[in-house]
């Protein structure tokens, strides 16, 4: 069975091969540029990981998981323009290093090639996985709609929260499981299967950030803490810190989310010492063991021999325990 390394090392090697037109050159080189900047690269290394429960020979599987990278920087890169983000993995955002426009046109360009990538994906197949490409791309855009709309709520719920974030990050790590599945010749129900076991895991993904941007360790991190705090971002625990809160506590959290002048080491120390008073940090390890369970759960029920479900187990359990 093929390691996790051994994935990325794959997705390495054949992100740098990607063919881009020559002309007109500004308009491919902030592709380039953001992709270069590397990342984790979870979503194509899934990819290349499921179609490998199923067949020894994954060569069929490279090109639609670059796709699904190819189509993550894009988000990436819109993000960053709207969200107004000066850095993305420690380099200038796209738009900083050139300008909006170039970034809103570059991006648009980096979707219609990973749809060209995607279409490359074995003939007896790329219909349905164009299918699920195309569902994939238009949940994200509606979880990012909810995202932007919680920006001026205060009366999100939990639940809410969770179908955001199910939308905007779980979908991606659930269809690049299925991609990989479906290229490999898995049975529909396993399939099935293996797409919830990537839904978890993607709840699990945000959480823990949401987790590490306040209790984290900034130098693993790679993230200045409490940056979420700054901006007021709809997270896990602000959603229940305004839920949860009462009286001069609710008051207390309302005048910091308001006030637009203001230290920012205060700022953080006070609203996570909000957060600690609700028991926040234990309400979030206790969700994320849950999401946890539910995705070992599914993945437990692939009908396969429980050796070649090793690297997806140790994943979930890294992804749980990770501190960066």
């Amino acid at each position: 069975m093929m390691t996790f390394e051994q994935s990325l090392d794959i997705i390495r090697e054949n992100i740098e091969k990607i063919d881009y037109p020559q002309y007109p050159g500004h308009l491919y080189a902030p592709i380039r540029y953001i992709l270069e900047l590397g990342g984790k690269r979870v979503r194509p290394a899934l990819t290349l990981l499921a179609c490998n429960l199923y067949r020894d020979d994954v060569s069929d599987a490279i090109q639609p998981a670059l796709a699904w990278e190819v189509f993550h920087n894009f988000t990436l890169m819109h993000d960053d323009v709207m969200d107004k983000a000066d850095i993305r993995r420690g380099k200038p955002t796209v738009h900083k290093v050139w300008n909006e426009n170039t970034a809103i046109l570059s991006g648009d360009s980096m979707l219609i090639l990973a749809y060209r990538i995607m279409s490359k994906a074995p003939s007896e197949i790329v219909k349905s996985l164009l299918e699920l490409f195309s569902k994939t791309a238009a949940e994200i855009c509606e979880g990012q709609q909810l995202d932007m709309e919680f920006e001026t709520r205060l009366d999100v719920t939990e639940e809410e929260y969770l179908e955001m974030i199910r939308l905007k990050t779980a979908v991606m790590i659930g269809a690049c499981l299925k991609t990989g599945a479906m290229i490999g010749g898995a049975k529909m129900n396993d399939m099935g299967l293996l797409y919830e076991f990537g839904i978890n895991l993607g709840l699990v993904f945000q959480i823990k950030d949401d987790f590490l941007d306040i209790y984290g360790d900034p130098v693993t991190f790679g993230k200045t803490i409490g940056g979420d705090i700054l901006c007021n971002k709809k997270t896990f625990f602000l959603v229940n810190a305004l839920q949860l809160a009462e009286g001069e506590e609710k008051i207390s959290l309302l005048n910091r989310l308001e006030t637009k002048s203001y230290n920012d080491n205060e700022k953080i120390r006070e609203v996570t010492a909000i957060y600690n008073r609700l028991q926040l940090r234990e309400r979030a390890e206790k969700k994320m063991k849950s999401l946890y369970d539910k995705a070992i759960s599914e993945l437990s029920k692939v009908d396969l021999p429980e050796d070649k479900k090793t690297v997806l187990y140790e994943f979930a359990k890294q992804l749980l325990e990770r501190d960066y």
